[in-house]
């Protein structure tokens, strides 16, 4: 026998010797093992497929690569189950406020599975948004030798020319109402938007998350740009668990992979690549769960010193598939390295520094590409994410700025307290050039469960407002919204935030060069309505939404569930 893998082998560590030993092994026996698999580590498959959303349907092809994978290099698979919600089809309706919560149970899922039949390391696949930072939660939680797998991004659909993708469909909706395309258009598009298996597109939060786990090094180089529809992205799976397999003889977990550094790291990618401001509050739960220490202040310090690098979408021209061909995450990050803008130093799964895994990039991105831009050129020259505070904000808030042309604005309030009013409104014409929509009871405990607003800003950006009005909530926005647009307002409404007292006519102004959110108020006027404020009634009364709403930290901690 090799004891070296018994030795690693937990179950058959914990397994006590004689009568209570049999039972244990009588369950496996039925599952037809046989005694010499007793010596192999045991390895979960936390396997995200599900025909609900086009992200995960595709995610049955690389469970299977993975589960190859583990069997050719001396592992027995156990494959479970994680559910997840689409982001994309719950938008705009009361089922995009369970999106986060899913977030948390699929890290549930994975702690409990892991922890419970006692697995010595874990393959996470996952595709829709909340599927990658529910996934690396659970994995820091358990803390056992474990990698991550995305789904891959989906191919762009086509239509008169040009590329399409989710975002387009939300535009043309705007554009449909503001009259200034057909009916005709409109169907066309959305029937060719998506035209197959696969994440959303552009750099939105699933290929955020992705880029940002490549950048930790917790899944492996090059796999966060894949497209899932190619066989290199089945290929890197069972690459991935082989990976695994020697990361558990080696004895590298989670929590020796997501330091402060690589949490700095991957948020310099996100910086870099024009990620999603959803990434702001997964970072922050993820290095909860990692028990790391990093706040909502730290994502602008790393802004203030990381280019935007890359051209993409939904500010920019290209897609994740543009990207890979330009030479991935791996080619940002040289770039980065070589500008003293990365931690070299860090571990990765594969046992190999960040260095290491970059040493045969090129040093400088292809000349014959402009998704990725030199350090010397960059977009802009400081990141897009800026953490805003002010009165209206006193524990900060996430503006989206890159795109805009100057991200300053002062105009009166138009008062919103539910995400369907909003978007009829600016469906209506009733919003103009100079407002700035205030959405709000949206937050972790007032929506609850923190929905998105794609719909409301695919309208305005539809509607050709996406610069000349703004629109402030404390919910949050799609990984595909631009414009001028600031999400994560912390205190909530739902707990007497400043949010709450705004009223229609209200002054505010949004100041990203002087990192402000103010209403300008006088502090007493304020005082006086907090004084006539009541704090609205729950939402709901049972089940998980109930649950989420009692137990959810501040946007500005993350939303997390445990932070007791």
């Amino acid at each position: 026998m090799d004891t070296k893998i018994i030795q690693i082998n937990r179950r058959s560590k914990n397994i006590t010797e004689g009568k209570a030993r049999a039972p244990n092994r009588s369950m496996y026996y039925a599952m037809g093992y046989r005694e010499s698999d007793f010596t192999k580590p045991m390895v979960g498959v936390a396997n995200g497929h599900s025909t609900i959303t086009p992200c995960n349907s595709g995610l049955q092809k690389l469970a299977d690569a993975a589960v190859a994978g583990i069997e050719e290099a001396g592992g027995n698979a156990q494959i479970f189950g994680t559910p997840t919600i689409s982001d994309g089809m719950a938008m705009g309706t009361e089922g995009m406020k369970y999106s986060l919560v899913s977030r948390e149970v699929i890290s549930d899922c994975i702690e409990t599975c892991v922890q419970g039949q006692w697995m010595d390391g874990v393959v996470v696949i996952g595709g829709c948004d909340k599927n990658m930072p529910g996934g690396l939660m659970g994995m820091l939680r358990a803390n056992v030798p474990a990698i991550y797998v995305y789904g891959g991004t989906i191919l762009p659909g086509h239509w008169k020319g040009q590329d399409l993708n989710i975002v387009s469909v939300f535009e043309a909706v705007g554009q449909n109402a503001a009259g200034n395309m057909s009916d005709a258009d409109l169907r066309e598009i959305e029937m060719r938007a998506i035209p197959g298996t696969g994440s959303c597109g552009g750099m939105y939060t699933a290929n955020t998350m992705s880029s940002a786990f490549e950048a930790l090094g917790i899944s492996l180089p090059y796999s966060s740009t894949m497209a899932n529809p190619h066989d290199e992205k089945m290929n890197s799976a069972k690459e991935s668990a082989k990976v695994l397999i020697e990361a558990i003889r080696q004895d590298i977990k989670p929590r020796d992979i997501v330091t402060r550094k690589a949490i700095e790291n991957a948020v310099a990618v996100i910086m870099a690549t024009g990620g999603s401001t959803n990434a702001v509050l997964h970072f922050l739960a993820i290095a909860h769960a990692a028990e790391v220490e990093w706040t909502i202040d730290d994502f602008e310090r790393v802004r203030q010193k990381t280019p935007v690098l890359c051209d993409l979408k939904p500010s920019g021209k290209y897609l994740a598939v543009d990207l890979h061909r330009a030479g991935g995450i791996p080619q940002v990050m040289k770039v980065l390295l070589n500008a003293g803008l990365l931690h070299g130093d860090c571990i990765t799964i594969t046992g190999q520094t960040i260095a290491e895994v970059l040493k045969d990039v090129p040093d400088a991105p292809a000349a014959s590409q402009d998704v990725i831009r030199p350090i010397d050129k960059p977009m802009y020259a400081h990141g897009h994410l800026a953490i805003l505070k002010g009165n209206l904000a006193t524990e900060g808030c996430v503006a989206k700025i890159t795109g805009l042309k100057n991200p300053v604005m002062t105009g009166p309030a138009r008062v919103f307290d539910d995400e369907q009013s909003a978007l009829q409104a600016i469906l209506a014409g009733k919003i103009v050039a100079g407002d700035v929509m205030v959405l709000r009871y949206l937050g972790p405990k007032g929506g609850p469960g923190m929905p998105e607003m794609l719909a409301p800003t695919g309208a305005l950006i539809g509607a050709g407002l996406g610069e000349s009005v703004g629109l402030i909530t404390d919910g949050r926005f799609s990984g595909g919204t631009w414009g001028m647009v600031v999400g994560h307002v912390a205190p909530e409404a739902a707990v007497g935030g400043t949010i709450a007292f705004v009223n229609e006519g209200d002054s505010i102004t949004i100041d990203a060069h002087q990192l402000k959110l103010e209403l300008n108020v006088s502090e007493d006027q304020i005082a006086k309505r907090r004084a006539a404020w009541t704090a609205p009634a729950p939402r709901y009364t049972r089940g998980v939404q109930a649950k989420f709403a009692f137990n959810a930290s501040t946007a500005s901690k993350g939303a997390v569930l445990d932070n007791y």
